[in-house]
């Protein structure tokens, strides 16, 4: 009798998910690791006070839903200046403003939602821009993660979404993201920001993160990179233990990414305990490389370990696109790179 043929591990390039208007409001919510995250459970880095500053600012922008304000470490006594119906959290990656973004969100009533840019523009593209409106109108809060100026027609369409909601009396919190050509840091994303969504610039109040990259204040910044008999050991073993484990080809990967849209991401990734690459090599071509950015952005979310040999994924991005205009958007990856093939998968962002 033959031997049995061994089975394959299950592959994320055979996954392409649909996903629905009412899939993605369902998902509106906080990512897990963000689950329980408040402004008390917020670790600031006590060399910039900034920091404790935006925590001030976002317990007083929560306060407007109070009776009174919140106690607490970073509670004061005196009455909370009147509110603008936005605020738009500017500051490098790693800073925590996800988990600052987060915790408003916890301490607010509903109605509300916490999505991803990507998300809001896709759930416009599931229902329609009349239906979209019709789904959030009435909503107290909106948390738009990762607001994004890479594509102006995007853009545009979320400024008149959201001039819509404020004006029936939806408040709005956003966090940066880099925008094409951006000339630097800090400030320059939030006055391009302010200058795309023109109308509505004068109901946003701008706070400002300083900070470093909490993922690299314990750990060293390079991802874990194993040889192919250290991987397929790995790989054998935890699913000797019950999880389940994708293993995929890094250059198929990439290219099934570009059949997916970025919205279904997390649906590829649903049930999965660990990912498994193989042949990681350097990118050279941007699409292929900000496609890598945003799923590496839901599996960060979803905390799914990665196990890598060839390039460390941290290193995957060229030159060109560490110098350039989406810059900041990489280093955010090659950080969470570091985290996800280290194990070190700290509690906020």
């Amino acid at each position: 009798m033959a031997p049995e043929a061994p089975r394959r591990r299950p592959r994320l390039v055979d996954r392409s998910p649909s996903i629905t208007g009412a899939e993605i409001v369902a998902e509106l919510v906080p990512p897990p690791q963000f689950e329980h995250a408040s402004f008390d459970s917020y670790r600031p880095d006590l060399d910039f006070p900034s920091q404790l500053e935006a925590v001030e600012r976002l317990s007083a922008f929560a306060g407007a839903w109070m009776p009174q304000r919140p106690s607490g470490f970073f509670s004061r006594t005196r009455k909370p200046k009147p509110e603008l119906p936005g605020i738009y959290l500017d500051g490098g990656f790693g800073v925590g403003k996800t988990h600052l973004l987060a915790a408003l969100w916890h301490a607010t009533p509903g109605p509300k939602y916490f999505g991803t840019f990507i998300e809001y523009t896709a759930l416009v593209g599931a229902l329609g821009y009349a239906a979209t409106v019709k789904q959030l109108s009435g909503a107290r809060l909106i948390c738009i993660d990762e607001f994004e100026l890479d594509d102006p027609g995007d853009t545009m369409l979320m400024t008149r979404l959201l001039g819509e909601l404020v004006a029936s009396g939806t408040r709005v919190a956003a966090t940066s993201n880099t925008p094409p050509n951006s000339l630097g840091e800090g400030r320059f994303a939030a006055i391009d920001f302010l200058r795309e969504i023109q109308a509505m610039s004068a109901n946003f109040e701008i706070v400002r993160i300083d900070g470093l990259d909490y993922r690299r204040r314990d750990i060293e910044g390079h991802a874990i990179a194993v040889s192919a008999e250290v991987l397929d050991h790995l790989v054998g073993a935890l699913v000797e233990r019950g999880s389940t484990v994708t293993l995929d080809d890094f250059g198929a990967l990439i290219r099934h990414l570009s059949t997916v849209h970025p919205s279904k991401y997390i649906k590829i990734i649903n049930g999965i305990d660990v990912i498994a690459l193989t042949d990681a090599y350097l990118l050279t071509d941007q699409t292929d490389a900000l496609r890598l950015v945003a799923f590496i952005d839901r599996v960060y979310d979803a905390e799914i370990p990665v196990i890598a040999n060839g390039q460390p994924l941290n290193e995957v991005f060229d030159d060109e696109m560490l110098s350039g205009g989406y810059r900041k958007k990489y280093q955010r990856s090659q950080s969470r790179l570091v985290a996800l093939t280290t194990g070190e998968l700290p509690p906020h962002d």
